[in-house]
């Protein structure tokens, strides 16, 4: 695993000097000032950041595909990816190091939050504790949406179909899940509940950090990064 770090300092490397992440930065940031505005800073607003986190789930189902739909789709359109597989890697440690370069400049996204806990600090009381909790459920929802769009993106060459084939899935099992568990009584009730990406982080938008949550959420990833791994592996002996 000693080739994951240099991989993920590539990673961050071909972010910090392509300008779709700082555009991808930019109107995140816009979208998310734009929701704060409406929803939070508002007169008997609540002074707290859980109208705005409660979005979280669709925003982050749309930016976070186009920051992953290029980590192994680009290297496959480009040819790079012989490169990189005939140097002393193996597959595990390239989706590794996709991963955590995906995830570290989620981070970076993450920190840029901040601006609007300091504005809430700055005109009521913050909440230090539901603060933690969100930003906790945060990183993990990120976590795992990174990982089903690396492993998407290791599915094809083309970056607009790793995008689409990303959001899909992920606005199915975070919102559509949960609306159709409401609907659906019994074992298919239970099941779609228990797969509702939504359900799992509303405790922590709520402040609840439960280990069913956290477990939900590390072992889902965990999932798609292997599922990625082993698409990788097949692509090597075409």
């Amino acid at each position: 695993m000693r080739n994951v770090c240099p991989i993920t300092q590539r990673e961050l490397n071909a972010y910090f000097f392509s300008p779709i992440a700082y555009a991808v930065l930019a109107i995140f940031m816009l979208t998310l000032g734009i929701l704060f505005m409406l929803t939070t800073f508002v007169a008997g607003g609540d002074s707290s950041l859980r109208q705005l986190v409660g979005l979280m789930p669709l925003v982050l189902a749309i930016f976070l595909p186009i920051l992953t739909m290029r980590l192994l789709a680009d290297e496959f359109r480009s040819g790079t990816i012989e490169t990189l597989m005939t140097a002393p890697v193996d597959e595990t440690e390239v989706i590794l190091g996709k991963f955590f370069g995906a995830l570290v400049f989620y981070c970076i996204m993450l920190l840029a939050m901040l601006a609007f806990a300091i504005v809430i600090a700055a005109f009521g009381r913050l909440d230090f504790g539901l603060l933690s909790a969100t930003y906790i459920g945060l990183l993990l929802l990120g976590g795992l949406y990174i990982a089903v769009g690396v492993f998407f993106s290791a599915c094809t060459s083309n970056q607009i179909i790793a995008a689409v084939c990303t959001i899909v899935p992920l606005m199915a099992f975070t919102f559509l899940a949960d609306f159709l568990a409401t609907k659906v009584s019994g074992f298919w009730g239970l099941i779609l509940h228990h797969l509702s990406i939504q359900e799992h982080f509303g405790d922590f938008a709520r402040g609840l950090v439960d280990l069913n949550d956290v477990v939900f959420f590390l072992t889902t990833a965990v999932l798609f990064l292997f599922f990625a791994v082993k698409v990788l592996e097949s692509r090597r002996w075409r």
